[in-house]
């Protein structure tokens, strides 16, 4: 999983949840998806020991193209609503930020 995230990072692009659990052989269903986010929250917390940017943040939603709400838990990083272009921003400035680290 770390690889496709840092493809997508090379290739400055978002990749939806359904897409990676897909390029990881599995259909989409609830209990893959908790465990695809507690792997992401996994490969964040690596990456913040090395000095890497978060790469969870390319993982989004189909519908808005923001990351699910379990991102959002538990930020000290960000304050407000999880949708919106508030929101948009935030997401914007931490895709760029790996985007820059990993092209």
């Amino acid at each position: 999983m770390h690889g496709l995230l840092i493809a997508a990072a090379r290739a400055k692009r978002a990749i939806s949840y359904s897409e990676m659990l897909g390029e990881l052989g599995f259909r989409f269903t609830r209990p893959k998806m908790r465990a695809l986010c507690r792997t992401l929250d996994a490969i964040d917390t690596a990456g913040r020991q090395r000095g890497e940017p978060e790469l969870a943040v390319l993982v989004v939603r189909e519908s808005d193209g923001l990351p699910g709400q379990g991102w959002w838990t538990g930020r000290d990083d960000y304050t407000g609503e999880w949708t919106g272009a508030k929101a948009r921003k935030f997401v914007s400035e931490l895709q760029r930020a790996a985007f820059d680290h990993w092209s």
